[in-house]
């Protein structure tokens, strides 16, 4: 009886023994998910058309997300990281830093709406950007009833090494020839919006290369898009065009420099909205209307998945 217990306490302790050697060996094993191309977006309105577009069957929760990533098997991924600089610097960090996926070679494509400055173009443009700049740190927001010798309320501060990113442009101008001649979305109600605008009328959406602005505020009215056109001109020495704003870019350049990405990082911004009202518009008529949502939406999807099916192939 004692030998038959010894026995079986033996070969208790070499199953368990044998059952805790093998767990850290299968998880070593484990190989991440390649990632090829990452597109990312802010909302769900934004992620829908490559749900519904795109064969991305594979879901990977990532942690302090809170929506998953959907890949596919060709390496195209969707991750939507939320709205926010905030936001987007935790979810960007979180992707790179999850075992999980193997984004070393990853190229990262921002697909997402924006306000787009009258002057620069029209609704449903889709834009791709060379500089994106941060509207807020580096920088000093002067009322003009403190000072009015302040150059458009703004004075230029310490460089905390986020405030301008300039993209690789060899890599933007890939995607510009790529694009450039793909048709766009346009839809009645942006043209009606068009019509109160000087300059507007009868415009049609297209695809170009100009920049964009990152703030957290959601800005609107002349003024404030002059001092974000002075704001591009002075961390870019003029070589900026201002003409898209949102609120995540600098943070997912800021995220990417770190480690070192930067140069497979490409932004794209297609207009939803102006940055200022037309004569006798309410702000708040404004700021609860987006009379080019649908069309940006489309024409963003539209433009982007040419890019990543072009990266996803050549990488």
């Amino acid at each position: 009886m004692r030998v038959t217990l010894r026995i079986a306490a033996a070969l208790l302790v070499a199953g368990v023994v044998a059952s805790c050697s093998a767990s850290p060996s299968s998880e070593s094993s484990a190989t991440p998910f390649k990632v090829k191309v990452l597109v990312v977006t802010m909302f769900d309105g934004e992620t829908k058309p490559w749900l519904a577009h795109e064969k991305l069957g594979r879901s990977i929760t990532v942690p302090t997300m809170d929506k998953p990533m959907h890949c596919g098997a060709d390496g195209l991924c969707v991750a939507t990281i939320g709205e926010g600089k905030a936001n987007a610097a935790i979810s960007m960090s979180a992707i790179l830093a999850d075992n999980q996926l193997d984004v070393t070679t990853a190229y990262v494509l921002t697909a997402g709406v924006a306000g787009i400055r009258p002057e620069s173009g029209t609704l449903g443009d889709s834009n791709w950007a060379d500089w994106v700049v941060d509207y807020e740190i580096g920088g000093h927001h002067i009322a003009e009833s403190t000072d009015r010798s302040v150059g458009c309320g703004y004075e230029k501060g310490e460089d905390e090494g986020t405030t301008a990113f300039h993209l690789d442009p060899t890599l933007v101008g890939m995607a510009y020839e790529l694009t450039k001649n793909l048709p766009l979305a346009d839809n009645a109600e942006a043209e009606s919006n068009r019509a109160h605008y000087a300059g507007q009328a009868g415009r049609k959406p297209h695809v170009t290369r100009c920049d964009t602005v990152t703030a957290d505020d959601f800005w609107i009215g002349r003024d404030a898009s002059e001092t974000a056109a002075y704001v591009m001109g002075q961390w870019t020495n003029n070589a900026g065009r201002y003409c898209t704003t949102q609120q995540e870019d600098n943070a997912t350049a800021a995220v990417l420099a770190a480690h070192g990405y930067l140069n497979r990082y490409l932004s794209l911004r297609t207009a939803s909205d102006f940055d200022q009202p037309y004569p006798g518009q309410s702000a708040h008529d404004m700021l609860t209307h987006f009379p080019g949502i649908d069309i940006a939406v489309s024409n963003s999807y539209t433009v982007a998945s040419a890019v990543a099916h072009h990266l996803a192939h050549v990488s």
